[in-house]
């Protein structure tokens, strides 16, 4: 009897060591579906990154197609691995504050392909281009480019243009302008106006994908140098510690000292602190509407317009690469280089005199806006 009882017990023991094992299993391959399947986050360009912005895919295509694509961390690596055989491919140049730097990038060998470079860029990796009117929209090559042609129609967005800055050179110029190859020493250089051609979010507008297939593709292999934070603001190796000065920690006790006996002083009179629940809960939007009647009611456009300016220059000096001590001259002149106005315009906008109606606050706001968006994009 006891013989009978003990077979099922230990049958239901095997059964359920086998079940517990393949919920492990399960357990384990879903985990590792979940990990090699999830969103790589990662800016604009980077080649691990699977989000719109990022460009996996195209890295994902060119291998595919035996293109050997080795990622660059710095200037050191790229120019270790540049060659007669490579394309260097080059994006998020406004990161990049050191001149030297960019001098040593147009040093290295091989073909060289610009994404979206900034001025700066564009003057130290391709001197033989200077910048035109932006376009967008889709567009046709309208060159006789054999990467472009084969791609056909491609929608840009919005992009920079380029065109050669003497008669000297002689470059293929298409999608009119956003697109130009020329050579030099021995080896092209190639300036695309917009990374939206090779990243996630545009292969499948029209003949992207193809288009960034043949730029990419021309070598067996490519060097991919987009860095993801800005490099080459100072060379200083002092530490934090270093650089303050001696006497500010002697200032810094004397001022904690005189706030620790004004707060007993004021403690004193005042008495303990009570807790109180406040009556209200203001939103945050009420506040920002409050405000502005405010500002309508006492025709303070001065102060609305300065502050549009204000919050417009700290969001596009970064962008350009511009300290915030650049003055109003050199602003007025990049953002031109940039966004294609005219210098008289630009100037009024970003440093002009206030507005004098409410009408003329609102244009302001709307040419702002706009200025910000050309050259941002």
């Amino acid at each position: 009897m006891t013989a009978a009882v003990a077979a099922p017990t230990v049958r239901r023991r095997r059964v359920w060591g086998w079940t517990l094992l393949a919920v492990i299993a399960l357990s384990v391959l879903l985990i590792a579906g979940m990990v090699v399947t999830a969103p790589h986050p990662g800016g604009r360009m980077n080649p691990d990154a699977t989000e719109e912005q990022g460009a996996h895919a195209l890295v994902a295509l060119l291998r595919d197609q035996g293109v050997s694509v080795e990622v660059a961390d710095d200037v050191d690596a790229v120019e270790a691995a540049t060659g007669p055989d490579t394309l260097l491919l080059i994006a998020e140049t406004w990161r990049i504050h050191d001149p030297d730097l960019l001098a040593r990038l147009a040093a290295t060998d091989g073909d060289r392909l610009l994404v979206e470079p900034t001025p700066r860029a564009l003057a130290a990796l391709a001197p033989e281009l200077t910048r035109g009117h932006p376009t967008s929209g889709v567009t046709d090559p309208g060159c006789a480019l054999p990467a472009a042609v084969r791609a056909g129609a491609v929608d840009w967005g919005r992009a920079a243009t380029y065109r050669p800055r003497s008669d000297e050179t002689d470059p293929d110029i298409c999608y009119d302008g956003a697109l130009v190859r020329y050579d030099a020493a021995g080896h092209t250089v190639t300036v695309a106006g917009n990374a939206d051609v090779l990243i996630n979010g545009g292969l499948l507008k029209e003949g992207n994908a193809a288009l960034a297939m043949n730029l990419a593709g021309q070598q067996p292999r490519v060097i991919w140098y987009a860095p993801q934070q800005t490099v080459g603001i100072t060379t200083d190796t002092r530490s934090t510690a270093e650089l303050i000065p001696a006497a500010v920690p002697w200032v810094v006790a004397q001022l904690v000292l005189t706030v620790v006996l004004v707060a007993l002083w004021k403690g004193r009179r005042l008495g303990a602190p009570v807790i109180e629940t406040l009556p209200v809960v203001v939103r945050a939007s009420e506040t920002v509407e409050g405000r502005g009647r405010l500002y309508r009611a006492q025709r303070a456009r001065d102060r609305a317009a300065a502050t549009l300016r204000t919050a417009t220059l700290q969001r596009l000096l970064p962008r350009l690469g511009l300290d915030p001590t650049a003055s109003a001259a050199t602003v007025t002149a990049t953002v031109t280089h940039r966004s294609g106005l005219e210098p008289q315009q630009v100037g009024a906008l970003l440093f002009g005199a206030a507005p004098a109606t409410d009408a003329d606050l609102l244009d302001l706001a709307r040419a702002l806006d706009d200025i910000e968006g050309w050259v941002t994009h």
